[in-house]
């Protein structure tokens, strides 16, 4: 099989959205590493993704980047625990006052990260060489 490619992926409705969310799908990253700038209204997450696209065991590091965020709450994440791991489960976006709304990046056990955005300005890039892991992320039915 063919190398896949780095991806590199920009969000800008919630079709495109859709599409990083199925990208970071049982991606994990530490508490640590979820960095809200709120001067610069930019939150940024280093992701250890699985390699869904890749038709191997693979995880890479990517990086996810949103622009335009006016706040960010945290529910059931403990901040001040750096290294706790988090395993996302999908991003939303509920629309408000066009074009902007929230966008809910919700993880396994329940906890939630929720960004007030301005719009939908997302990017995820693959910022490493994948590497092979041994286990499959597993869904209950």
């Amino acid at each position: 099989m063919a190398e896949a490619a780095p991806l590199q992926l920009l969000a800008q409705d919630p079709e495109d959205l859709a599409v990083i969310s199925a990208a970071l799908q049982d991606a994990v990253a530490k508490v640590g590493d979820i960095v809200f700038e709120a001067r610069a209204r930019r939150l940024t997450i280093a992701f250890n993704r699985y390699r869904w696209e890749a038709g191997e065991r693979q995880r890479v590091r990517s990086a996810l980047q949103v622009g335009g965020v006016l706040d960010l709450k945290a529910r059931k994440i403990r901040r001040e625990r750096k290294d706790a791991v988090v395993e996302l489960l999908t991003i939303a976006f509920d629309a408000g006052e066009a074009p902007g709304g929230a966008l809910t990046l919700s993880f396994a056990g329940g906890g939630d990260l929720r960004a007030q955005i301005e719009c939908i300005d997302a990017v995820l890039a693959d910022v490493s060489q994948p590497w092979p892991t041994p286990r499959a992320p597993t869904h209950e039915s």
